[in-house]
């Protein structure tokens, strides 16, 4: 069993897209947004993943991913929901050690840019960024699978 622990915050300007080192673009969509057993599908890049999440408890939350083929993403998104309900960018950068997924939000969400980063357990206290100022975790209003029916 897998766990993911991670902190999210709003972004406040764009530096970080010269600190990047890779970005991905990313489709992703619900087959369920219970907070209990969040289901996802997506697409980043060509490469494709469904995720099953629990709930969050804080900054941590139960997590498994698996990769499926982009085809049947597609199809899945298209015939259970409607198509993909998120779009955005994906940049990588590395401050002070610590790997930082900023996500730029395309189409109903544009003007969105949150960032993320990833810990080996609750208590850590990564450096942060120049680029980041409110944190929001664990605020539902910035969980991806809200936003996909917002």
């Amino acid at each position: 069993m897998a766990q993911e622990i991670e902190r999210k915050f709003l972004v406040t300007d764009k530096s970080f897209i010269n600190m990047a080192f890779a970005s991905h673009r990313i489709r992703q969509t619900y087959l369920s947004d219970n907070p209990d057993a969040t289901v996802r599908l997506r697409i980043k890049d060509s490469d494709a993943f469904i995720t099953v999440k629990g709930r969050n408890h804080g900054a941590s939350r139960l997590e498994w991913e698996y990769p499926i083929p982009a085809t049947e993403a597609e199809e899945m998104a298209v015939n259970l929901v409607g198509g993909f309900s998120i779009d955005k960018t994906r940049y990588l950068v590395d401050f002070e050690g610590w790997i930082w997924e900023i996500d730029i939000f395309h189409g109903r969400h544009d003007g969105l840019i949150l960032a993320e980063v990833e810990m080996p357990e609750a208590s850590c206290r990564p450096p942060l960024p120049p680029f980041v100022g409110t944190e929001v975790t664990g605020d539902p209003r910035y969980y991806n699978s809200v936003l996909s029916r917002s």
